[in-house]
């Protein structure tokens, strides 16, 4: 009689501990849940802070300027798509001649890189080009 009562509290605590571990763990999973959550919200708002663009520009033979780039996903999450780019043209003073867009209709997965090539009539005294992710899709 004495070894019912005690199988019985050990039971008890063992079925008790488990519960408890349970609810830790979905804590957790919830903990990451979130902060993945938050993740996404920041990427889809500043497309800007995680796309950037890099690349070169040379004169072909009809005089326009051919801008050939990259545009690099630096995020951890989103996946951008529509990728508005800024080209600002400039003289060999620095003085801004003009400015343009180009849009690349490639989805960018995070950690991947999407190619674009642009010819443009530039203004004369066109020596070098710029460019700045502006906005892009998710």
């Amino acid at each position: 009689m004495k070894l019912l009562p005690k199988i019985f509290i050990l039971i008890s605590v063992f079925a008790t501990s488990c519960d408890d571990r349970n609810k830790y763990e979905i804590k957790s999973n919830d903990k990451y849940e979130n902060s993945k959550q938050s993740l996404t919200v920041t990427e889809q708002k500043n497309p800007g802070r995680f796309l950037t663009a890099q690349g070169n520009n040379k004169k072909n033979l009809l005089g326009q300027t051919v801008v050939v780039g990259k545009v690099y996903n630096n995020a951890k999450v989103v996946s951008y798509k529509d990728i508005d780019i800024k080209l600002s043209f400039y003289s060999k003073t620095g003085t801004l001649l003009e400015e343009d867009h180009e849009i690349v209709y490639e989805t960018i997965h995070p950690g991947y890189n999407a190619n674009f090539k642009s010819k443009y009539f530039t203004p004369k005294g066109t020596d070098s080009v710029a460019m700045h992710v502006v906005g892009a899709k998710y």
